[in-house]
């Protein structure tokens, strides 16, 4: 794969506490001109990046981000503001806590009402493997599945640690058909993105690809 046509596997990514509307116009203007899948960007700035696109790139929310023991109803608040906001992808973070205890069916009922507050968008579930047993994420890929989500993904980038080929492979052996997969964090060469993307990923989560095409075409002056 050409790294062009690996930058439109990409959700670019800046959700830095410290980030910027000015930031937020780069990461815009970034994905827009390399063909990047959507930005993931903070909550708090969907509507300025929405505006500011005019429909170029598709704008992500993240719900419960980045822990995911939000109660449903906040995360429904969350979306729901998102959604008139602009947003039009969506990347929630699971109930770790509920996983940890087994409790999937309280699980699977968080996620399904953010689908029904989401509606058709695109609805991403992320279960932070980093935190998860091998049988626990086995598990989440059937749960995930059932909730009507679009992707099941793997990390937030905000734990400890991100995504890995071993998670994906196993995410693409037992995923149902029809549910995708998203690998983010820690994904910093192109080299690993087309190793993800052949392993299974259909999006991957990160901000230093671009950053390196960026470098690269600098040095080519």
């Amino acid at each position: 794969m050409t790294k062009y046509e690996i930058l439109k596997y990409v959700d670019h990514t800046l959700l830095a506490p410290t980030a910027t509307e000015e930031q937020i116009k780069a990461v815009c203007d970034d994905a827009i001109k390399y063909g990047c899948a959507a930005v993931c960007i903070p909550n708090t700035h969907i509507r300025f990046a929405a505006e500011y696109v005019e429909g170029k790139v598709k704008i992500g929310a993240t719900i419960g981000f980045p822990l995911g023991y939000n109660v449903t109803e906040v995360k429904c608040a969350e979306a729901k503001k998102a959604l008139a906001d602009g947003a039009t992808e969506f990347d929630m973070v699971a109930n770790i806590c509920r996983i940890k205890e087994g409790k999937y069916d309280m699980v699977i009922d968080d996620i399904k009402a953010v689908r029904e507050v989401v509606g058709d968008h695109i609805l991403k579930v992320i279960i932070e493997t980093c935190l998860l047993t091998e049988e626990e994420k086995i598990r989440m890929c059937e749960v995930v599945s059932k909730s009507g989500a679009d992707y099941i993904k793997t990390s937030t980038g905000f734990s400890t640690g991100g995504a890995t080929f071993e998670d994906v492979a196993l995410f693409a052996r037992h995923v149902p058909s029809g549910l995708k997969i998203k690998a983010a964090g820690g994904i910093r060469s192109f080299e690993a993105a087309e190793e993800f993307i052949r392993l299974g990923a259909s999006r991957l989560g990160t901000s230093a690809l671009v950053k390196l095409m960026k470098n690269e075409e600098l040095g080519a002056y």
